[in-house]
């Protein structure tokens, strides 16, 4: 058999390298290009999410539509959670288990997201601790979690940490990949509801606060003008008999 020439043998170290250089430039190039995808249906989730009160009212979300904002301040994050945890759907970046309850209501709230790739969003949940605030919002209401243990690690295979869970209260369980850039565990964070407000509850709050202030008003403007405030509460008016006022 007849031996390759020293110049073919350099063309194929030279094509082999090219192609190495190219397969780790891809490989360096992948997180920042999942980052932009990520920010740009997060600008679009954002969108949807904001006018989408009443199909969530009526329970019709899918695979892929925006659930909820999730905001945790100690980290800076800030994302809009879709529903499903399928690949495209966590190309958002964070993904609601559909077999578990919405945001608010009684039982476990589950949500996965990626820690090295499309946005990153749980990147740094290693560093919660008990205390700490995680924000839900959705369309419907505000809900605020605190943290109640340091986060645990468990195998891919463990469901316990989304299953598991005080029958007693409303939870909220956050999974990632463990470590960072290997799926080899999941890092587990487990937080409960501490306070919620719907909408509704919310806008009537304002309006009743608004009552008061504009009776104060009106009877500024009306004192200002001659007439008693009592009378422009709508109290102390004179009676008036069927023979007439008193003289």
């Amino acid at each position: 058999m007849r031996r390759p020439s020293l110049r073919t043998m350099r063309r194929a170290l030279s094509a082999a390298a090219a192609l190495l250089a190219l397969a780790g430039a891809g490989l360096i190039a992948y997180p920042f290009a999942t980052d932009l995808w990520a920010g740009h249906l997060q600008d679009r989730l954002a969108h949807e999410l904001a006018s989408s009160k009443h199909t969530y009212a009526r329970g019709h979300i899918h695979t892929g539509d925006p659930l909820t904002r999730l905001q945790i301040p100690k980290l800076g994050v800030d994302v809009i959670v879709v529903q499903g945890t399928t690949p495209a759907a966590l190309q958002a970046g964070a993904g609601h288990y559909p077999s578990t309850p919405l945001p608010g209501q009684r039982g476990n709230v589950a949500i996965a997201g990626h820690r090295t790739t499309y946005g990153r969003p749980f990147n740094r949940i290693n560093e919660l601790r008990p205390g700490d605030a995680i924000i839900l919002t959705t369309p419907v209401g505000r809900y605020v979690y605190r943290v109640q243990r340091p986060p645990w690690v468990v195998r891919p295979w463990d469901w316990s940490p989304i299953r598991r869970y005080p029958r007693h209260g409303r939870f909220l369980t956050l999974s990632s990949c463990y470590p960072e850039g290997s799926a080899a565990y999941r890092i587990v964070v487990r937080a409960r509801l501490v306070r919620g407000t719907s909408v509704a509850a919310a806008e009537g709050e304002r309006v009743r606060g608004a009552i008061p202030a504009a009776v104060a008003l009106c009877a500024a403007l009306l004192a200002g003008s001659g007439v008693p405030a009592a009378r422009a509460a709508g109290l102390g008016t004179p009676q008036v008999g069927l023979s007439g006022p008193d003289p």
